[in-house]
């Protein structure tokens, strides 16, 4: 439903309570599909999959990575989508940041399935980014960017993802075995497919 039909009706903003419902909710499925794909040696799309791919290199842990990679795009967030997106941007991504670092004394991952983790890894994750974007924030750099796009030119955020998620995962080939790749580009797609799905201009009212 547009603007344009007669049976549009704005949607209320939302109030305090269910922006930080939202962002409770976000930043945990964000990083609980961290916590899946990382444990299976796996790498995904977007920032995380960057954070991911990283963390196989140097000693640092995804969370933390998240974190630095992202800020250098807080200046292009509050350029194009304003003050308060890059401050609930900066917000989500302390937050994802403070979750993953709590998350080994949480709990632990064994015996994993390798499918069913790309899968759920990645559907988790990108209903995570669905859930913040709702509530008018960013989880990434490439997530800003697609988000972006989606505002001023009404390109699908998901379509836009995937291709910053192709480069991605072919610079994971090197590091990765043949079945963790694949796997990889399961856990992207999944992402991709909520986004393509789910985060549509019109579809929702709410902001």
């Amino acid at each position: 439903m547009s603007p344009a039909d007669p049976h549009f009706t704005p949607g209320k903003p939302h109030s305090l309570v269910e922006d930080l419902y939202a962002f409770a909710i976000g930043c945990s499925f964000v990083v609980l599909g961290l916590v899946w794909l990382k444990s299976a040696g796996l790498v995904t799309g977007g920032m995380a999959g960057v954070a991911l791919l990283l963390s196989y290199l140097i000693p640092l842990s995804p969370g933390l990575l998240f974190t630095f990679l992202n800020l250098p795009f807080l200046w292009l967030a509050q350029r194009s989508m304003g003050t308060a997106f890059m401050l609930r941007t900066a917000f989500a991504n302390f937050a994802i940041t403070g979750l993953a670092l709590l998350a080994p004394s949480a709990f632990r991952l064994t015996d994993l399935n390798g499918p069913f983790a790309a899968l759920f890894g990645g559907t988790i994750i990108g209903m995570g980014i669905l859930a913040l974007a709702r509530h008018h924030a960013g989880v990434g750099g490439l997530g800003i960017v697609a988000l972006t796009l989606q505002r001023r030119r009404g390109w699908n955020a998901g379509r836009t993802s995937l291709i910053g998620d192709a480069f991605i995962l072919a610079a994971s080939i090197p590091v990765l075995a043949p079945r963790q790749f694949l796997l990889s580009v399961l856990s992207a797609a999944a992402i991709s497919g909520v986004l393509i799905a789910y985060h549509k201009p019109g579809r929702y009212t709410g902001y």
